[in-house]
């Protein structure tokens, strides 16, 4: 526990701290473009069949004169479910008698028509260029694109999987920075991909990169603040992702063609490699790890950028081996995942957590991966959840605070599944209701995101804390991948996957109960700290039993 000491030293909120969250954060914002972009970039726009009539000027020509383009179209497609034209589907012949008014819906419904064996056309009204329309994601192909999220969204669970493990034996700032260049490699190389699979390819290498931005991104503000302001650091981290959202709409807004918006959100990141040799190592981590030398030049660095030179002259490596002194003589665990489960004290942490994770990734990739279906307007739809998700995270600082971690994970994900269960109660003819409990259902995820990010931060130890937390970014990709399929589910019974969507994240929020409460608890350095905070908790809940048994005698 030393290690906050020598952090209020040389400064646990100053300067230094400042500049490093927004040198952390900023890049957040453009990682979310890449995480909500195929809203976008695989929009699916209007189409119909190719017809020689309507797209072929030689068979224009032998067409009558008088008759129009509507006119054609009528002749050339057959009408759809919805009464529009078909899809995927065209006359084998035109149907020169549907002109006729007198035609009856027997007289042309039972006309001969085939799939579009020549290709489609698109409306390319509200985006020049998609990757649906590139590559024809339609008809019978439609299940390409849901699968291009699913194996974006396992990207990011194996690169949790490798990155986790990874941070905690080679550390924070090595693998964030050569994760900001896999992105920008990936994502640029994306843009000029010549196939689909080979478009999931590289989708896929840019998601496993994502995966060790958000971890490190995280933890490098955990271990570098103070246990009274790390709230604050995460809600900033969280707010990133809001305005991320609000980011995206505007660039896709601006920006129609998929390629080009591919780009315009990958290159940043080759700025953000540049810059990110400046940010600091962990000095939490390498002192814990026994790599004094550069622990010192650290937190010496630290303190002159906080304007407490004088103290970081002070510090030698006689100093810090005595103020980490119990932290190194503790043999440390290596850091893997049967040391999460079945290490004393960090079991139970270990199990109810992932369920927590699990429930946020499965309610939010499940409602907001597909933006289309909840509007038409998907560029405002964007911003609105990033506008009303930017308060619902400033007042889960403001609450966590007062109420502290366990209640406020508990009661942000049970509000999340009783909104979204409401909606399972609520007719379909009440649009506005059903809409304001939708949003305030997202309102909780994000709230939950904050206290499950913070939480997870301070329950583990430094040794096993960038595992503990790949460990839960794998459960919330697993639950994205799955959140999306769940939809399918509605072909049995529409309220089916909103009663889905609701009961994973009140059974989590219940079971987040069982985990202890961390608020203003310096963070743990190593296994024995965390048995050492169990310990006095055991002690102080004996020795308040105790003075109430005698106060009652």
């Amino acid at each position: 526990m030393a290690f906050s000491e020598l952090l209020d030293q040389v400064g646990s909120l100053g300067r230094f701290q400042v500049l490093q969250t927004v040198a952390l954060v900023v890049p957040i914002m453009w990682l979310t473009t890449h995480s909500m972009l195929e809203n976008f970039s695989a929009a699916v726009p209007s189409h119909r069949c190719w017809v020689p009539l309507l797209d072929n000027s030689t068979a224009q020509a032998s067409a009558p004169g008088t008759l129009g383009p509507e006119a054609l179209l009528a002749v050339s497609i057959p009408l759809g479910p919805d009464h529009k034209p078909h899809q995927c589907r065209r006359f084998r012949h035109p149907q020169w008698q549907l002109l006729d008014p007198n035609t009856t819906a027997t007289n042309w419904s039972e006309a001969a028509t085939e799939p579009c064996v020549d290709g489609w056309v698109y409306d390319h009204s509200t985006f020049t260029s998609t990757i649906v329309a590139k590559w024809d994601l339609v008809c019978d192909s439609q299940a390409l694109k849901p699968m291009a999220q699913s194996i974006f969204l396992a990207g990011i669970l194996v690169g949790a999987a490798v990155c986790g493990q990874t941070s905690d034996r080679f550390g924070r700032k090595l693998v964030l920075t050569w994760s900001y260049l896999q992105l920008a490699v990936w994502g640029t190389v994306t843009a000029f991909a010549p196939t689909f699979p080979v478009y999931c390819l590289f989708r896929f290498l840019a998601a496993f990169a994502i995966a060790g931005i958000m971890m490190n991104t995280s933890t490098l503000l955990v271990e570098w603040t103070s246990a009274q302001a790390r709230a604050l650091a995460m809600t900033f981290n969280a707010l990133g992702f809001s305005f991320g959202q609000v980011l995206l709409a505007a660039v896709a807004y601006g920006v129609r063609d998929w390629t080009l918006l591919q780009l315009a959100v990958s290159v940043p990141f080759f700025l953000c490699f540049v810059y990110s040799w400046w940010l600091a190592e962990s000095a939490r981590w390498l002192l814990v790890t026994g790599r004094l030398e550069r622990g010192l030049q650290e937190l010496q660095r630290v303190a002159a950028i906080n304007g407490k030179r004088a103290v970081g002259d002070t510090l030698t490596t006689e100093v810090l081996l005595s103020a980490m002194q119990e932290e190194l003589s503790v043999k440390q665990a290596p850091a893997s995942l049967g040391t999460l489960f079945y290490t004393p004290g960090l079991g139970l942490r270990t199990c109810v957590s992932i369920p927590c994770w699990f429930a946020f990734g499965f309610t939010f990739f499940g409602l907001a991966l597909d933006l289309q279906a909840l509007g038409s307007n998907i560029f405002l739809l964007l911003v609105l959840f990033g506008a009303f998700d930017i308060p619902a995270k400033i007042g889960t600082l403001l609450l966590l605070s007062r109420l502290g971690r366990r209640p406020m994970q508990a009661s942000s994900l049970v509000l999340t599944g009783l909104c979204i269960l409401a909606n399972t109660l609520v007719p379909l003819e009440m649009g506005s209701l059903r809409a304001a409990l939708a949003l305030l259902g997202l309102c909780g995820v994000g709230a939950a995101f904050i206290c499950i990010t913070i939480y997870t931060g301070e329950l583990f130890p430094t040794v096993l804390r960038m595992t503990a937390v790949g460990l839960g970014q794998m459960s919330a990709r697993a639950g994205g991948i799955l959140g999306p399929l769940v939809r399918l589910l509605g072909v049995h019974s529409p309220s089916l996957p909103l009663l889905m969507y609701g009961a994973v994240p009140v059974l989590s929020g219940l079971a987040a109960l069982l985990l202890p409460e961390t608020q203003n608890l310096p963070l743990p350095d190593t296994i024995q700290d965390v048995q050492n905070q169990a310990v006095k908790k055991a002690t102080h809940g004996t020795q308040e039993r105790s003075v109430l048994k005698s106060t009652q005698f």
